[in-house]
Order: structure tokens, then sequence, then C-alpha cells
């Protein structure tokens, strides 16, 4: 069993920015890949940002050049770095844990950019 934790959302202004963490804890080896995904209201869910051991991390084309993935091992924590927020950003942001026998969901952060 592996618990995520979410943190760092909130209101912003278009241009702003936050950052996001996600706490992992329990079976932490068993990760090797973790993401962020967001879903805004009468939407489907979408990945946001992923990284995946050994790779480089892949970005949806909305946010290239605006958000940044990162993971410190050290404190079983991953981040999105988010700049030069805009509306159409707002959404549920929810990070996500894979390995060989697991998937799981954190119970997601709200993000609002509005003026």
């Amino acid at each position: 069993q592996v618990e995520l934790v979410e943190s760092g959302g909130g209101l912003v202004q278009p241009g702003g920015s936050l950052r996001l963490s996600c706490v992992a804890s329990g079976n932490i080896f068993s990760i090797n890949a973790m993401g962020w995904y967001r879903q805004a209201p009468g939407k489907q869910r979408e990945m946001v940002a992923s990284i995946t051991d050994g790779a480089s991390p892949d970005y949806a084309q909305s946010v290239k050049g605006r958000f940044t993935i990162s993971r410190d091992y050290a404190k079983n924590t991953v981040y999105l770095q988010m700049n030069n927020l805009k509306p159409e950003d707002t959404a549920v942001y929810y990070c996500n844990a894979l390995g060989p026998f697991l998937d799981h969901w954190g119970q997601g952060t709200q993000v609002t950019v509005s003026s």
C-alpha cells in the first residue's frame, strides 16, 4: 500500500505561480513512476506531467514550458512547479504513483486561477 498526500493548491491570479507537493508513504520502494493529473468540472481527468525512474519527464502539450515536475527521493516527494498560470489550468490536481503492482491516487488539491 502507498499513501499519497497532496498540498499546495489555492487561488492565484492569472500569470501567477504555485508549487504542488505530494508526499508518498508506505511501500514507496514499489513506485517507479509518479505523476500529476487534473480534472476540471465536466471534463475527464488528464495527465499533466509524469516522471519515471531513469527517463525524462513527460508533459501535456498545454503545460510545456510553464510547468516542471521533479522528484526528491530523499523526501519521498514529487513536486509540480506551475508558472504563468492560466484560467484554463483551474482544476483539482491529483498525484499518482505507479509500480509493477500498484496504482495509487491522492485525494486531490484544488487549483483556481482567477482574477
